[in-house]
């Protein structure tokens, strides 16, 4: 069962990527370094509520 979410930048609040996780093996939130481009730099990027 794969769910879609939003990952969203930790400095600028934009919602950047969309991704999916398979909810039994990851049931915690995800959190990835990713590029943004609003910030012109890479920065960590949370699963959004």
């Amino acid at each position: 069962m794969r769910v879609q979410f939003t990952l969203r930048c930790e400095t600028c609040k934009n919602e950047n990527y969309i991704y999916t996780k398979n909810k039994q093996t990851q049931p915690s939130r995800v959190e990835v370094k990713k590029y943004c481009s609003a910030c012109n730099k890479h920065t960590m990027h949370k699963e959004k509520k």
